[in-house]
């Protein structure tokens, strides 16, 4: 082919990744990101238990043999793939890169694992379609960021539907050339608007959702032989689509030298990761300053965190999740920001809100040129008495600067199950299942 095909060459790069042997370190995160996928999720499937009863009232679902995680039901492929992505991302708590500003794991795993049930695969195997996957959405995203963004898109519905597409290939071993086909059909499929982050919306779930029932799609469009464009990423392609310009030039895979899914973070906080510096260096602050000794918060950030993430008008659970002042308040009141901080029920006391509406978050421009080596924000607090006290995060918990503990995960994991009315005996025994080669329908026995 020529080599002006980008796609042909974008497809060749992410096919070397998946020649590599890859190294027992890249496995280990893989098998964390599996943990924490299903702990997300089965967490996720309860915080949405109103939702998805009404939901499942009016489409009822064809039951089948595939697990909706967190249900404890079984329902037909393409209701077990979606329902999974609309659970993995309810709380907006699955892992993510700030650099390709996209969630990576959970259009992937809420593809792969029912496919992984319906063909008998394994977890090594799974986990190695996983990897290449992860590695073929942060490229496409770090190519097209920040741009892509400005514009109103959500990568995780646009590059994840590609990531997802290509691992689900790997994975069920097409040709080469299904793979292309495959790659061709998500291509027309990608889309995600952003604007689900605003104003209450509670449609951000449903970009990941979708993106993991499109890219099924995209698999059977492939299986059944429909052809697509030679070229679909060139031209008036998928690039020119989301980026507006026809000149991108692709990122290398395996960028700067790692792995894509060693890049992602790990949350420790139920909250936008755009919130998370500022949260973090609230819970560092509570030993000088106590809530209600507060009169005003400033917080400077990188420019990319505040629109969108500024507001002070918190109208439910999905708003406060996405509010830096919001987070940042619960952070100084409790000391943390989890699952707890953000129930509707929470979101409506008004001593928090007081002290939401006393925070003011502004772009820093020294700290938007180092994003996204650095995910900044400086939180200066001034009391009602004078006195200043000031915070600076650069790396928040759960970024590769700054992992998790085995401790620190295995009590994010146990605390999600726990949330997600998983019996201890089950999530034990899927944490153990999770770290060998058992198959993947005898993982997800209890969820």
């Amino acid at each position: 082919m020529a080599e002006s095909n980008i796609s042909r060459q974008y497809l060749a790069a992410v096919h070397s990744v998946r020649e590599k042997d890859i190294p027992a370190d890249v496995m280990v995160r893989a098998r964390r990101s599996l943990l924490d996928y299903l702990a997300v999720t089965c967490a996720g499937a309860a915080f949405q238990r109103e939702k998805l009863a009404a939901y499942k009232a009016f489409a009822q679902p064809e039951a089948g043999d595939f697990r909706a995680i967190g249900t404890g039901e079984d329902m037909a492929l393409k209701e077990a793939v979606f329902l999974n992505g609309l659970n993995g991302h309810a709380l907006d708590f699955d892992d993510g890169t700030n650099s390709g500003i996209i969630h990576l794991g959970s259009p992937i795993f809420s593809l792969l694992i029912p496919l992984a049930q319906r063909y008998g695969i394994g977890v090594e195997d799974m986990l190695r379609a996983a990897i290449v996957g992860y590695e073929a959405s942060y490229t496409m995203a770090v190519s097209i960021q920040p741009g892509h963004k400005a514009m109103g898109y959500h990568a995780t519905g646009t590059c994840g539907t590609l990531g997802a597409t290509l691992a689900a290939c790997y994975m069920l071993g097409f040709t080469d050339e299904e793979r292309f086909q495959a790659f061709a059909a998500a291509c027309v499929a990608a889309g995600g608007m952003l604007k689900v982050l605003d104003d209450g919306s509670e449609l951000k779930p449903y970009n990941v959702a979708k993106t993991a029932l499109l890219s099924l799609t995209a698999l059977q469009m492939a299986k059944a032989g429909f052809k697509g464009h030679p070229d679909p990423l060139g031209g008036r392609g998928f690039l020119k689509m989301m980026t507006g310009r026809e000149d991108v030039a692709l990122q290398p895979v395996l960028l700067n030298g790692t792995y894509a899914i060693m890049k992602s973070y790990t949350k420790p906080y139920a909250s936008c990761r755009y919130t998370h510096p500022s949260v973090e260096a609230a819970i560092r602050m509570r030993d000088r300053v106590k809530p209600e000794e507060i009169e005003t918060v400033d917080i400077r950030t990188y420019s990319l965190a505040v629109s969108g993430h500024d507001h002070t008008d918190i109208p439910g659970s999905y708003s406060a999740k996405m509010s830096i002042p919001y987070a940042t308040a619960a952070a100084f009141r409790f000391g943390r920001a989890g699952l707890q901080e953000f129930t509707e029920e929470a979101v409506r006391d008004e001593e928090t809100l007081a002290l939401t509406r006393k925070i003011h978050v502004e772009a820093d421009e020294a700290m938007s040129a180092a994003f996204p080596g650095k995910q900044t924000a400086v939180v200066t607090v001034r009391t009602e008495d004078g006195r200043v006290f000031s915070e600076r995060v650069d790396f928040p918990k759960g970024e590769p600067e700054n992992p998790m503990t085995d401790a620190e995960f295995r009590e994010r994991y146990d605390g999600l199950m726990a949330y997600g009315g998983v019996d201890r005996a089950t999530v034990d025994a899927v944490f153990a299942a999770a770290q060998g080669d058992c198959p993947v329908p005898d993982l997800l026995r209890g969820l």
